[in-house]
């Protein structure tokens, strides 16, 4: 049995305890130590938190200029809402297919579903894997478009440049969601090195306070000005993103641990890896990753095969919960098969794939619709070794009892 709350015995309860002994204080600005040490381990110029790592996508395409008449490339097999923010800005989603061994975007399929009104790709970083950034920039290069990077899975994770994930693209997009290497509850963090970017982006997310800059989220720096009646205090329409103090310094005390909860991942993976790839039978196959790439697993995916053995997905799953294993994250579905993208019609929301349906169908993606049904995520977030044996056990009394393999 896992212990609960195990992640959280750090320096969290200290910070906390600072904010609220102030009256949550805006005088100490633990949104600000964060983006400051957050930037730092990135060696990135700016980092901006946020409420959510939805939020972050959204205010990184405002940014960018994203809005109506737009078209944004996303990879269909990915959460709905990459798509979500896209429609929140304006603009419509793009369905790219995906690499049939990596599971991420595919840059041959972009290519093909560039239009004159593509603004952006959003590159998701899946299951703590970076895509092939290297050529996606040079796809958005040579057609004047804009990378983000979404690595809301994703943290420290490296490609065969040695490039950290989300530093490749024009803004990197993080997510602190509870399941994620580092937790606030929920929350979010853009790094960038484009000052107009940082800029744009705090404001968006920020309620438009004008005095606010790349570098500070501090909306009420003079008292003098704001106790003014005269004081113009907006000059961006905006929404209210903004992290809250206390998450903040949860978020703070969790990235000063980044560096080890990262590494505990990597360790699960690597057991599961050598688990899976040691395996005399083909019901999983994981996914593929590219010499000289770094996987920080996220959750450890594979294709799972068993429809060749008689053996369903839920088959696999309940009987692997029954021996003792935690749950079995299946892929979402595909953001196009997902009920307000397949009713965009009606709703009159158009999807951009819509445009090229002559030719690519509207929003097919058939590799990843294929995947999606296929990929199993085992979970990577154990402690300690002990806990991660326990897994591999199960699995392997799954196997046994399946009569799939003998141990």
């Amino acid at each position: 049995m896992k212990k609960k709350g195990w992640r959280f015995k750090n320096k969290e309860i200290v910070y906390v305890k600072e904010i609220l002994d102030t009256d949550i204080s805006p005088v100490i600005s633990m949104n600000e130590k964060l983006e400051k040490k957050f930037a730092k381990i990135h060696n990135q110029k700016y980092a901006i938190t946020s409420n959510s790592g939805t939020s972050t996508l959204h205010q990184a395409l405002y940014s960018v200029g994203v809005g109506h008449g737009d078209e944004v490339i996303i990879p269909s097999l990915t959460v709905a809402m990459c798509g979500f923010v896209v429609w929140q800005s304006g603009a419509t989603p793009v369905y790219a297919d995906v690499c049939p061994d990596t599971f991420l975007l595919d840059p041959e399929d972009v290519k093909k579903k560039i239009t004159k009104k593509t603004k952006a790709i959003l590159a998701v970083n899946l299951y703590g894997l970076m895509c092939d950034l290297t050529k996606l920039k040079s796809i958005a290069k040579k057609n004047n478009l804009y990378l983000i990077e979404d690595c809301a899975q994703c943290f420290l994770a490296f490609d065969n440049k040695n490039r950290v994930s989300g530093t490749v693209g024009d803004i990197g997009s993080w997510s602190f969601e509870r399941s994620k290497h580092l937790s606030t509850g929920e929350g979010g963090i853009l790094t960038t090195n484009n000052k107009k970017f940082a800029e744009r982006m705090r404001k968006f997310g920020g309620v438009g306070f004008k005095n606010l800059t790349a570098s500070t989220g501090k909306g009420k720096i003079d008292r003098a000005k704001f106790q003014n009646p005269k004081w113009i205090r907006h000059d961006t329409f905006s929404y209210n993103y903004r992290m809250s103090e206390i998450l903040a310094a949860v978020g703070l005390a969790q990235v000063e641990k980044i560096k080890y909860f990262v590494k505990l991942r990597v360790s699960s993976g690597k057991k599961y890896h050598e688990f899976f790839s040691n395996l005399k039978t083909d019901i999983f196959i994981p996914q593929y990753v590219p010499k000289g790439f770094k996987h920080t697993y996220f959750t450890y995916p594979v294709i799972f095969n068993g429809k060749k053995y008689g053996i369903s997905w839920k088959k696999f799953r309940d009987t692997f919960v029954k021996n003792g294993g935690d749950g079995i994250y299946a892929a979402w579905q595909t953001v196009n098969n997902e009920t307000p993208f397949k009713q965009a019609r009606k709703r009159g929301l158009y999807s951009g794939s819509m445009k090229i349906s002559q030719s690519y169908g509207w929003g097919k993606t058939p590799r990843a619709e294929s995947l999606q049904k296929k990929i199993m995520q085992f979970t990577t977030n154990q402690k300690n070794n002990h806990e991660i044996d326990f897994q591999i056990k199960a699995i392997k009394k799954t196997l046994k009892v399946l009569k799939l393999l003998n141990f």
